[in-house]
């Protein structure tokens, strides 16, 4: 499959599909890391509404939109020259990694939708995708992290489901560790793995297991944490139950009883519980 313009697709499965996605895909990082000196200097923000293009050949290149209407192919994200000045220069670069992370997929998938993809052809060419590190992944060097994690990283306990999974890894020397956690995404059926951050790894393991199938490791869970007490509503630590820690007073809470998710702890640095928020508060007053 080609992707310049007004050129024949000859692809029609997956596989070649997912071809022509690793290849933009590679494009796009070469864009992004070893090539961003030129890169950078090719988004001059003087010049029109310009585009980071990746081709299936490996090449990049930053040009103006697609003049047709509608173009034959999705379009990536317009104008990122313009926001190249307006901010530091890793933060520019991790913004248009997100947009071409969006970009490949609506390529990939709008080849899916012109090839008559069934739903299980769709399903599995998503799953190859996201077995690849996202772009932002790359650039932003968290595939790097994610790689040491995994070589470090305990068992996690499998739900029924099969569906959840948790997995940690800590580092002794500073006593910090991130928790991993995969949660099916329930249209696709395909994980998606979200992170934050809890100090002290022997004190502050996050409580985050789902129910095993195996009694035995249920009750181990318990009289690991059973003494655990909520600092909202003082109920004990439920296996089944997602907790944080405040990372100030160092008291755990239900998510539920502070008004904090999963999707939200993720982009969490440091959190603070609403008592010690408030103490904060008074303090600056």
């Amino acid at each position: 499959m080609d992707g310049g313009e007004g050129e024949q697709y000859n692809s029609r499965t997956v596989e070649e599909v997912f071809g022509d996605f690793k290849g933009r895909r590679a494009a796009l990082i070469k864009a992004l890391t070893t090539d961003v000196e030129e890169f950078y200097q090719q988004c001059d923000p003087e010049k029109e509404n310009l585009c980071l293009y990746g081709l299936p050949n490996e090449q990049w290149e930053v040009n103006l939109p697609a003049e047709e209407v509608p173009p034959e192919l999705p379009e990536p994200a317009l104008g990122i020259n313009f926001a190249r000045d307006g901010m530091q220069e890793k933060d520019w670069l991790s913004l248009v990694a997100v947009h071409s992370d969006s970009w490949l997929l609506s390529v990939a998938f709008y080849f899916g939708a012109r090839f008559g993809f069934e739903k299980a052809s769709r399903k599995r060419l998503f799953n190859m995708i996201n077995d690849l590190p996202t772009i932002y992944e790359v650039v932003t060097g968290a595939v790097k992290k994610q790689q040491k994690e995994k070589s470090s990283s305990h068992s996690g306990k499998k739900s029924k489901s099969n569906s959840k999974a948790v997995h940690c890894s800590h580092d002794f020397e500073d006593a910090n560790f991130e928790v991993l956690l995969s949660i099916s995404w329930i249209l696709i059926g395909t994980p998606i793995t979200f992170y934050w951050r809890a100090p002290d790894y022997q004190e502050k393991l996050t409580k985050m297991q789902p129910k095993d199938e195996e009694e035995g490791l249920d009750e181990q869970d318990e009289d690991e944490h059973g003494e655990t007490l909520c600092g909202a509503c003082g109920e004990n630590y439920a296996a089944d139950e997602f907790w944080i820690c405040c990372d100030i007073c160092e008291k755990w809470f239900h998510g539920k009883c502070v008004k904090i998710t999963p999707a939200r702890a993720e982009h969490i640095k440091q959190y603070k519980c609403p008592s010690c928020s408030n103490k904060r508060a008074r303090v600056d007053i």
